[in-house]
């Protein structure tokens, strides 16, 4: 309630923190853009993919510009294989200046396109794009396990009141996904094993 009161009091429409619901304070509005839902409401992730495998990266329940994780999530890759990647597929929004000067200090490429304007020569604007069209087709997969966590692993209902509860839940969700992604790779080894020819000398 002092929430309201102070807003109305100092004739405002917007403060910190807002809470939106009684139950769950710790939600707070997203603006998103988005042509279905201008708003939404709940948790936002930044995750990466490597072979199947998706990384929970970041949870916050406040909006963020998630280009501030790549660095972090590179180091993470790092930390977690021992290597740098040879190359990240990212959103446009992830290209910035400090990115890009980050990842080819490390020899990383990151994907296309680049900042700036185009080159003047048509061969290699065209390459360009079909480099930036591969990357774009690359990014795909990251985009799917979203989708893949809303439909078939209940990530866009989340229904704990609790924000460690909810923190929780979501975690799980990514697990399930993993767990499930590594049975299959060991089910087709096992079956692959099955069928290989038998050979007697």
């Amino acid at each position: 309630m002092h929430q309201q009161q102070w807003m109305y009091d100092h004739r405002e429409y917007k403060i910190e923190n807002r809470i939106v619901s009684i139950s769950q304070h710790h939600v707070r509005p997203i603006k998103r853009g988005k042509a279905n839902a201008s708003t939404e409401f709940g948790a936002k992730l930044s995750a990466s993919l490597v072979d199947g495998y998706c990384f929970l990266d970041r949870l916050d329940w406040n909006n963020f510009n998630e280009s501030v994780d790549l660095i972090e999530q590179i180091h993470s890759y790092k930390s977690r294989f021992r290597f740098y990647p040879s190359s990240v597929h990212a959103d446009q929004i992830y290209r910035n200046r400090k990115n890009i000067k980050f990842c080819k200090e490390h020899g990383i490429r990151l994907s296309e396109p680049p900042l700036g304007r185009p080159p003047k020569d048509l061969s290699k604007r065209a390459a360009s794009r079909k480099v930036a069209r591969q990357d774009e087709i690359d990014r795909i997969p990251i985009e799917g396990k979203f989708g893949q966590a809303k439909r078939r692993f209940s990530l866009s209902r989340i229904m704990c009141k609790l924000a460690k509860t909810s923190e929780t839940a979501i975690a799980v969700v990514f697990l399930v996904m993993n767990l499930e992604k590594w049975l299959k790779v060991l089910l087709l080894n096992f079956f692959a094993r099955l069928t290989m020819p038998f050979l007697a000398y």
